[in-house]
């Protein structure tokens, strides 16, 4: 693979990689993304076309380990991208069928253009040129072209093009789902336009109703004079095609054009979607009209997302890379979906699409590059609310409880039962108690508003939540006599090994201390949310949500008695949930030298017959979350509240701790670790960094990524450059910058738009240079390591380091 800066090079071919490469070349405009398989092949174990609708859910029943469960998944719709062509009366063609004299494919990362450049020799001598160039466009979200520029190298003659609509398609690219049910499409109507010569097709989903329609025009144009081609039409079950007659002369090219159109019953503005797509697709520009207006809006994005940094390896590429995958899972298509951001992306059919905590990793980048987006982001939590307050009621809870997994309606979508692919058990999954993601969502609603300064959002929609997340960890907390303070029972912390204690017949752990710090800080924030909002407007949200004085008194008492369990030899060490000292120790590092030094260790020791829950091994940072969400001040400042003696150099102990005992089976881990090293260990901070970088481009968990990139693990990659090496904080309308640029980096250049401002910020070892705005309309206070600065429109500010 060749180095460039803005490009992904491929030039060999490797069937054993295609299904992660195809991941990584998905090409998508936060409307609906595609799968990087190449446009003759089909699903076969080598590649794995996919197309994916935002939000285009489907749920189904299947009957495993003998009992009922159903599950929503992310659909695959119809293939789009078939075309494909042969010699008269001999087999199409297909990188299996030939000899490769020269392969090459391209991601091109500054205009979101997949390119592929073949020549091969068929088994009669033949050789043939083959250019192919795809989009998927950002600048008109329904519509997607690709060109082929077929060239015969020593031949002519007649070859046959067939360019289909394919619904035959199922949900096949998790192994691990294989025994579920898969068909969530029906095909309802196919046919052709003789006068506008396109196809269509029309799917729907059989439990959620969602109607997709595809329409595909397909155009020739070639260097010498030929008629208008013939074609026929090819209809089947669930597919439809037109197959065209082409006369190909030595040495001439023949460029075929094949735009495609796609619309759903979600889309608003619209009759019905054919319609909509017939009419589309006639209105269409021609191939080269598309792809300008799409690096256009490429070149629009580009500049408000890039960071420039310079070392001496691929640090640069592989970033831009995961901006590139980040802004074509939520772009300006996204607004108004009423979608989420999905762990995996829309790249592939892993965790089933569902929306996580990974978000608490990702908007940072979107608060400071595209707030518009976060907010949207955000109402995709708000407008689930009731059914998360459905949840809370129903477990027994006041407030709001939201899902570990949510899809389209806000529902518990974690599934009940995994299979574990080394054993091929199926194993209860009790991951669901991961009541920390309600932390998530307050936190992320309390940043936006830190980083915009949007206190409309916060009136009308932010303080809501966060009122509704403090209600719900004021019920779930109780009173302890024994300790004379209040507890958290029965979850699952962000480790997700530890779900129960040994042996235990229900599953749930009491006291992890990343949970109860979580919910004293929720408490603390909804106690300071009516000086934001006004008392007025916290009158009306306490009215509609029955938020007496005594309800306050109690969130005033939790947040200044919550229980933090230690590790009773230390008195530094927070221990990761009670009861943590008691389990046995394991040496993890007998298993990295087998199993590679990322380990999804619970799968390995189920496989031999042991409990992970016996064993003081985390699957990923737990405890150190608090040091990766939380200035040292902050944390400082909540300890205190609580009544604990924690210091600052009690941070490293805890670090030396847990790293012994963490075996990042998580592409998040890596990046908390980075980020909680990066002031006392830069050596260590940069490895962490690389291998947190690396997790997808070179799939170094074994063969995850072809399911899906890991959107959390490249968000935050990102976002350890952006904030953590330049030390940036956003706190009471203050910019607190405080660099540790690591030595690896000679130069660092980004944009960032904080409470409605654009400025600049460029950084060396020696020197941090920001720059403001000339259409600024605030002045902004900035704090340099203490020392205050106040910045206006078209201001610099040089300041040695």
């Amino acid at each position: 693979m060749e180095t460039d800066n803005w490009k992904i090079v491929y030039e060999n071919w490797l069937p054993e990689e295609q299904a992660h490469r195809e991941a990584l070349c998905t090409l998508g405009n936060g409307y609906f993304a595609a799968r990087g398989a190449a446009e003759e092949s089909s699903a076969d174990g080598v590649h794995y076309p996919g197309t994916y609708l935002a939000g285009g859910y489907n749920r189904l029943r299947s009957e495993v380990a003998g009992r009922t469960i159903e599950n929503e998944d992310l659909v695959n719709w119809p293939n789009w991208l078939s075309l494909n062509f042969r010699h008269p009366n001999e087999n199409w063609f297909g990188l299996a069928e030939v000899t490769i004299i020269y392969f090459r494919k391209e991601l091109d990362l500054k205009n979101g253009t997949l390119h592929r450049h073949l020549r091969f020799r068929d088994q009669n001598g033949r050789e043939t040129s083959l250019k192919s160039t795809r989009l998927v466009s950002m600048a008109q979200p329904h519509i997607a072209a690709l060109q082929w520029e077929l060239t015969p190298e020593n031949w002519s003659g007649i070859i046959e093009i067939c360019s289909a609509l394919d619904g035959t398609v199922k949900n096949k690219g998790v192994a691990r789902y294989q025994a579920l049910n898969d068909q969530h499409l029906e095909i309802t109507a196919t046919g052709n336009d003789e006068t506008q010569h396109y196809i269509y097709l029309e799917a729907r989903t059989n439990q959620s109703e969602i109607s997709m329609a595809q329409v595909a025009r397909t155009r020739f144009y070639s260097e010498f004079p030929a008629q208008s081609p013939l074609y026929a039409l090819e209809q089947r079950a669930n597919y439809v095609a037109h197959a065209f007659q082409i006369p190909c002369e030595n040495q001439k090219t023949v460029r075929i054009e094949k735009v495609v159109v796609l619309y759903t019953s979600r889309d608003f503005a619209i009759s019905e979607p054919l319609l909509e797509a017939r009419r589309a697709v006639e209105h269409a520009p021609d191939f080269s009209e598309l792809l300008a207006a799409h690096s256009l809006a490429w070149q629009h994005l580009w500049h408000r997302c890039d960071l420039v940094v310079a070392t001496n390896d691929r640090t640069q590429q592989i970033l831009r890379l995961h901006i590139f995958h980040l802004l074509q899972t939520v772009s300006l298509h996204t607004a108004d979906l009423d979608v989420g951001i999905p762990a995996r992306g829309w790249h592939g059919e892993a965790y089933r699409g569902h929306i996580f905590w990974d978000e608490l990793f990702i908007f940072s980048f979107l608060n400071l590059r595209l707030p518009e987006l976060a907010r949207e982001l955000l109402m995709y939590r708000y407008r689930r609310l009731p059914e998360a307050r459905f949840a809370a009621r129903g477990a027994g809870y006041r407030g709001a409880m939201f899902p570990w997994q949510s899809g389209s309606n806000g529902r518990e979508e974690s599934q009940v039962i995994h299979l574990n692919p080394k054993s091929g058990n199926w194993l209860p999954d009790d991951t669901y108690l991961q009541r920390h993601i309600n932390a998530a969502v307050a936190y992320n609603v309390w940043h936006y508003f830190q980083t915009t300064g949007n206190s409309e959002f916060l009136n009308l929609y932010g303080a809501e939540m966060i009122f509704e997340i403090a209600l719900f960890w004021a019920s779930l907390a109780s009173w302890s006599e024994e300790k004379q303070r209040f507890e958290i029972k029965g979850v699952v912390g962000p480790d997700e090994y530890h779900t129960r204690y040994p042996d235990a017949e229900t599953p749930g752990l009491n006291n992890n201390a990343y949970t109860n710090f979580m919910a004293v800080w929720v408490l603390d924030v909804a106690l300071q949310l009516s000086e934001i909002i006004g008392e007025k407007r916290q009158a009306e949200l306490f009215e509609k949500l029955k938020i007496s004085a005594a309800e306050l008194e109690r969130w005033e008492q939790i947040s200044r008695q919550m229980f933090i369990p230690f590790i009773n030899h230390t008195k530094q060490v927070i221990s990761q949930f009670e009861g943590y000292e008691a389990l046995q120790e394991l040496d993890i590092r007998k298993y990295r030298e087998t199993e590679g030094k990322m380990l999804r260790l619970d799968r390995i020791l189920e496989k031999e017959g042991l409990d992970i829950n016996r064993y003081k091994a985390s699957k990923q940072a737990d405890v150190l979350m608090l040091f990766y969400l939380f200035s040292t001040e902050k944390l400082l400042d909540i300890f205190t509240r609580l009544g604990y003696d924690f210091k600052p150099e009690h941070i490293f102990a805890n670090i030396i701790y847990y790293e012994k005992r963490t075996t990042h089976g998580s592409t998040l881990s890596k990046i908390v670790y980075s980020w909680v090293l990066a002031r006392s260990n830069r050596k260590r901070c940069w490895g962490d960094f690389q291998t947190a970088l690396l997790s997808d481009i070179e799939d170094i968990q074994g063969g995850t990524t072809s399911e899906g990139i890991h959107l959390g693990a490249m968000a935050g990659s990102v976002d350890l450059v952006q904030r953590c090496f330049t030390g940036l904080v956003m706190s009471n309308h203050e910019l607190l910058l405080n660099p540790v640029l690591p030595d690896k980096i000679y130069y660092l250049e980004l944009r960032l738009k904080y409470l409605g401002n654009w400025l600049s910020v460029k950084l060396t070892q020696q020197k941090l240079v920001v720059a403001a705005d000339p259409d600024w309309k605030n002045e902004i206070c900035l704090n340099f390591r203490g020392k205050m600065h106040t910045l206006r429109a078209g201001d610099v500010q040089e300041i040695d380091l």
